[in-house]
């Protein structure tokens, strides 16, 4: 089935996602959480190659927060597994789209095998020109934030709002437009609390795994019903 025409008109710059409901999505279907996670890798890489077509010049999505490690082992095992084998298994994607890596986050806490496959998959599409995926892994936004303040104190110099910035872990990244959160949770889960001051929220009741280029172009298309005035 093709995919229907996207949506005219103006586009985000900057995509983020927290992509939220895989372990739903998998117990409605008497299946373990694994099969969730590994459908919501599936889903994924259908929205990477969408965005880029689309011309939009950054995704990123909340893959893994710094709360997450406090689910079962085998759980968080099973999410490093996959995190390495997706960035294994679409390589070819990236390399296919032009698409350039990113990540945000303490990555010093994953596993030595992923963060170094991670850091290696991020040098080498470093050349590329196209669209910025951005992986927010261990990441929680109040920390950074803290990170931010004790680096602005020991410069020993009042910062404003640009110079701050610059001291987030996102500082060479362009704030998010869109804030798209699926499964019908209507909150931030310590994602871009700073970054996200001005972006429009899009919640869908949709779960993860089923978080296709249907919807979302159809987010797209209520952020551009949005008048930004930016407090203006």
């Amino acid at each position: 089935m093709k995919n229907p025409q996207p949506p005219a008109g103006k586009l985000p710059a900057h995509i983020a996602v927290i992509m939220d409901g895989n372990g739903r999505w998998a117990r409605k279907r008497g299946l373990p959480r694994v099969a969730g996670h590994k459908a919501g890798a599936n889903a994924l890489e259908d929205i990477v190659v969408e965005c880029s077509n689309l011309g939009i010049k950054q995704l990123t999505v909340y893959a893994f927060s710094s709360e997450n490690w406090s689910r079962p082992q085998t759980e968080v095992s099973a999410l490093m597994r996959l995190l390495g084998f997706f960035l294994d298994a679409k390589a070819k994607l990236f390399i296919k789209n032009n698409v350039r890596l990113a990540a945000i986050g303490q990555l010093e806490r994953l596993p030595d095998s992923v963060r170094k496959k991670l850091e290696g998959y991020i040098a080498r599409f470093s050349t590329h020109t196209g669209m910025t995926f951005c992986l927010a892994l261990n990441y929680g936004s109040r920390q950074e934030i803290v990170d931010a303040v004790n680096s602005a104190i020991r410069l020993g110099k009042p910062v404003d709002e640009k110079s701050f910035s610059a001291l987030l872990q996102t500082a060479a990244m362009p704030d998010p437009d869109l804030l798209i959160r699926t499964s019908g949770e209507m909150r931030l889960s310590n994602f871009m609390l700073w970054q996200a001051s001005y972006a429009e929220f899009y919640f869908t009741p949709v779960l993860w795994p089923d978080f296709n280029v249907n919807e979302l172009h159809q987010a797209l298309r209520e952020y551009q019903q949005r008048e930004r005035r930016f407090g203006g």
